[in-house]
């Protein structure tokens, strides 16, 4: 069984950082892209950034400048360094993997149960 397990969300305020991780556990033999979403409340789940197996990199126009997303392949394991936190940026935070290959095979559109980010003004 696989499972994408996140960690690192809690309370900051204004300006403050987080580093959110995402560890897929199970036996993998490779993860294509990974990316996180974020969900705030009355809100539908968007992108925030997404990064390659080579380590291409993608981010939403709100996080640009301020949010970093990385990877560890060795340990099936991405990053989100989140710096010059907003209030607004309030949200729960999954990690997402399209595609995971397995020893049961191929596992489509994997997510993490979500981690809670709060900024407080």
């Amino acid at each position: 069984q696989v499972q994408l397990v996140e960690s690192g969300g809690g309370l900051v305020q204004s300006g403050g950082s987080l580093r959110l991780s995402c560890a897929a556990s199970g036996i993998i033999y490779s993860i294509d892209a990974m990316g996180w979403y974020r969900q705030a409340p009355g809100n539908r789940r968007e992108l925030v950034a997404s990064i390659s197996e080579t380590y291409r990199t993608n981010y939403a126009d709100f996080v640009k400048g301020r949010f970093t997303i990385s990877r560890d392949n060795a340990k099936n394991t991405i990053y989100l360094q989140m710096n010059s936190l907003k209030p607004e940026d309030t949200a729960v935070y999954y990690c997402n993997a399209p595609y995971i290959r397995t020893n049961m095979g191929l596992l489509k559109d994997n997510w993490g149960q979500g981690t809670q980010v709060t900024v407080s003004s």
